[in-house]
């Protein structure tokens, strides 16, 4: 049966695809058939994280049997295959100077659908799930998955530049403190060098809101060299004037940097037009994550 993939179906470019498509995989020389019909299996990939659609309900004659994508998209994420290209665009990004090293941080959750949560899970932990410490297939152990005030749930956290684009992602589960997760986010910033040297890991500045304000963020920050572009809560305030003297001076705050913030919150709501990211539908955390990631990838290549 002959598919045609139409107006409607298709998100890539022409020059869009043409950036991509050298780096994903090829079998060929493996067993098994050598991957075939690239764009369209690609396209189909998007389309399901685009609608939340369920795989079987892929239109067959627009991208073939769902079977194949789904394989495809089981494959590649267990393979990192997605992180991969994503680091590439970095890297290609950072060597033409386009990415502004003050970078915003932040979380958005998501509520899990019930076909999504159809998994063994145990209370703790709810499974951090990042690129680097995840190759190869591993699925952390909570699948991302959190009981919070709206249910189960998976949050996303985020580091995007100033200009929008995407750097690092983690899942947890929904419950996840948004403070507590700032180092782990951290650790996954690792855009490669064009060439030899090491992937650069150390923004210049972190913009982030009063829920990742303490005393242990500001000393982590300033121990990695990081200028710290967060306002103080409350209740931190007053317990530094009721020490008087002792409290010491207050922490600066970068007021024209911080006007940035949202941009983060910007990138997630452009994500979460993507149905298959606002509700979480897959059971696994690394399928999700491959989902929330190729969208990151469609935003570095429009950015």
């Amino acid at each position: 049966m002959s598919t045609t993939i139409t107006s409607r179906h298709r998100v890539l470019t022409d020059e869009q695809w043409e950036r991509i498509e050298p780096l994903l995989p090829s079998n060929e020389g493996r067993k098994g058939h050598p991957f075939r019909d690239n764009r369209r299996i690609v396209e189909a990939m998007i389309y399901r994280a685009r609608t939340g659609i369920p795989w079987r309900d892929l239109p067959r004659e627009a991208f073939g049997p769902w079977q194949t994508t789904w394989k495809r998209y089981n494959k590649y994420a267990a393979d990192g295959v997605w992180d991969s290209i994503h680091a590439q665009l970095l890297a290609e990004a950072d060597e033409a100077g386009e990415i502004e090293w003050t970078v915003s941080v932040d979380s958005t959750i998501n509520r899990a659908h019930q076909h999504g949560t159809n998994t063994r899970r145990p209370d703790q932990p709810t499974g951090a799930f990042a690129n680097h410490k995840n190759l190869g297939g591993t699925e952390p152990e909570g699948h991302a998955l959190g009981r919070s005030r709206g249910g189960l749930s998976t949050k996303i956290h985020a580091v995007v530049d100033a200009r929008g684009l995407p750097i690092a992602i983690v899942t947890t589960g929904g419950q996840r403190h948004d403070g507590a997760m700032l180092e782990e986010i951290l650790d996954e910033i690792r855009v490669p060098r064009i060439g030899p040297g090491r992937p650069r890991t150390r923004p210049n500045a972190v913009v982030a809101d009063k829920a990742y304000s303490s005393g242990v963020t500001r000393r982590m920050l300033a121990a990695r060299g990081i200028k710290t572009v967060i306002p103080q809560k409350s209740n931190e305030k007053n317990a530094r004037k009721n020490k008087g003297s002792a409290g010491g001076r207050p922490p600066s705050l970068d007021d024209q940097a911080y006007r940035g913030r949202n941009i983060v919150e910007r990138h997630f709501g452009l994500a979460k037009q993507w149905r298959g990211i606002a509700t979480r539908y897959d059971k696994k955390a690394r399928n999700y994550r491959a989902g929330v990631v190729l969208c990151a990838i469609i935003a570095c290549l429009r950015t």
